[in-house]
């Protein structure tokens, strides 16, 4: 079995201060034997404030928090699943955008979120992500030492034929890293969650935004980690930060996949000609 470590945040509009406290959850993580440790949507900076936030925003080559991970990754020999970070693409847009790094601190994967958050909620909350950030069009996995990886972001978890591609890939576990509103989370976070889990017979671990943030905005928190079965092994709660810690079981994937072979049966629908 292999250690994780889940880090649930309430991120500010400082990066430095962000940056700051996980790079000391990446020492609390390895000291605690985990082999790898993973983060939340938005984990550099989270703020409404487009024009604020935009003054924090660079290329991958110069970010600050994405250098801050790449050292402590390489200081403590742990690899970090940064569940996203707010970069500045070539073409001058914006990427909410996921890395991987490996225990030398090098970057093993990356992944642009796909699908934008574009609602109107009945709390007033009003989300235009679009206007910000370019999506993601790359289905992204990689080998790691708790087994193969799978990344989405956030909102992709409303949309099943990414996680179809990543059992495709017979991935062991997918990373679902959010910043889910309170209304949304509370409605559906976890029937979500263990949804995925289920059809991808995979691990998921969801590092949240928890709690009441610089910005304004709440968030839901709640950190799962869902086994393959959707036994929910972890709930981190929703009232603020913290770090926690489960296990990665291969014999819980096999198992799983024995007694539901579905990624084995799956079969290509028809085309359907609607009348």
């Amino acid at each position: 079995m292999t250690r994780i470590s889940v880090l649930q945040m309430t991120s500010g509009t400082d990066p430095g201060r962000n940056a700051a406290d996980m790079v000391r959850t990446v020492e609390d993580s390895a000291k605690m034997g985990a082999r790898m440790m993973f983060t939340p949507e938005m984990s550099g900076v989270l703020d409404r404030d487009r024009a604020r936030c935009a003054s924090h925003l660079y290329p991958e080559s110069e970010d600050s928090v994405l250098a801050a991970m790449r050292g402590a990754a390489r200081e403590h020999g742990i690899w970090i699943a940064i569940g996203s970070l707010a970069i500045e693409r070539e073409d001058g847009k914006w990427a909410n955008r996921s890395f991987v790094l490996d225990e030398r601190g090098e970057i093993a994967a990356r992944y642009d979120k796909m699908h934008m958050f574009d609602a109107e909620l009945d709390s007033g909350e009003i989300w235009r992500e679009s206007a910000a950030y370019t999506a993601g069009t790359e289905v992204a996995a990689v080998d790691t030492p708790a087994g193969r990886l799978g990344l989405t972001i956030c909102y992709d978890i409303r949309f099943p034929a990414l996680y179809d591609a990543l059992g495709k890939l017979r991935c062991d576990i997918v990373a679902i890293p959010a910043a889910f509103t309170f209304p949304t989370g509370l409605a559906h976070w976890e029937i979500l969650a263990r949804a995925r889990a289920i059809e991808c017979s995979a691990y998921v671990v969801a590092a949240a935004q928890a709690g009441k943030h610089e910005d304004g905005r709440t968030t839901y928190g709640h950190s799962l980690v869902v086994d393959p079965w959707g036994e929910v092994l972890l709930d981190m709660g929703g009232e603020g930060p913290g770090l926690a810690f489960a296990e990665i079981d291969p014999e819980r994937i096999g198992k799983a996949r024995r007694q539901v072979p579905s990624l084995d049966n799956k079969q290509l629908m028809p085309n359907w000609n609607s009348q």
